[in-house]
C-alpha cells in the first residue's frame, strides 16, 4: 500500500507545474488553476491503482481537467473584468524583445497575451491551449473536449480572429504565418 501512495506523492510533485500552466491557460485565474488541478488529482488518486501500471497518469489528469473545465463553463458564467486596458502599454513599444533582451516588453507582450486570452469565451481559451501550447492534433483536442474535429477548427478560427482584434499589436509576432 505505503508503494502506490509513494509512487502517486511522486507524481503530483513531478506533474503538478505543468499541469498549473495547463490549468491557468484554461481558466485565466491562478485560484481557479489551482482548485481545477486539485480535483483533477483526487480524481486521479482514485483511479491509481489501475493507473500506475500504465503510465497514462498525467493523460488521465490533463483528459479529467479538460472535462471538469468544460462542467464548470456549463454551471455558470464568473464575469471579469480588467482594470486597466494593458495592451495601450504596448502601443509604440518595439515588438521584438527576444532580439535585444528587453524584458520590460517581453513581459509587457505576455501581459496583453494574457488580457487578450481572457476576453475569449471559455471554449476558445481552452481550444487555443490544447492546439498551440499543448501542441495537440485537431483530432486530439476533439477527443479531450468531447466535441467534433470541425468544432475545434471553427473555434480555432473564431478565438484567432478575435484575438487579431482585440489585440492587434501581437499580430507580428504570434499570426505571421498563421492562416487567416
Amino acid at each position: 500500500m505505503d508503494s502506490l501512495a509513494d509512487e502517486f506523492g511522486d507524481f503530483v510533485r513531478s506533474r503538478t507545474p505543468s499541469l498549473l500552466r495547463s490549468a491557468f491557460l484554461l481558466t485565466g485565474d491562478q485560484h481557479l488553476a489551482e482548485d481545477l488541478v486539485q480535483n483533477a488529482l483526487i480524481r486521479t488518486h482514485q483511479a491509481w491503482r489501475r493507473l500506475h501500471h500504465t503510465g497514462n497518469a498525467e493523460a488521465y489528469t490533463r483528459k479529467i481537467m479538460y472535462h471538469l473545465q468544460v462542467a464548470w463553463w456549463r454551471r455558470g458564467k464568473v464575469v471579469e473584468s480588467l482594470t486597466e486596458d494593458v495592451t495601450e502599454t504596448l502601443r509604440g513599444t518595439r515588438r521584438d524583445a527576444s532580439d535585444t533582451g528587453d524584458h520590460a516588453t517581453a513581459t509587457a507582450v505576455r501581459v496583453t497575451l494574457q488580457a487578450a486570452l481572457l476576453r475569449l469565451t471559455n471554449r476558445q481559451r481552452a481550444v487555443l491551449v490544447l492546439r498551440f501550447f499543448e501542441d495537440r492534433s485537431e483530432v486530439a483536442a476533439a477527443e479531450l473536449m468531447g466535441v467534433s474535429v470541425g468544432t475545434i477548427k471553427s473555434q480555432t478560427a473564431k478565438a484567432l480572429a478575435r484575438l487579431r482584434t482585440i489585440a492587434p499589436e501581437l499580430n507580428e509576432l504570434y499570426f505571421t504565418g498563421v492562416a487567416r
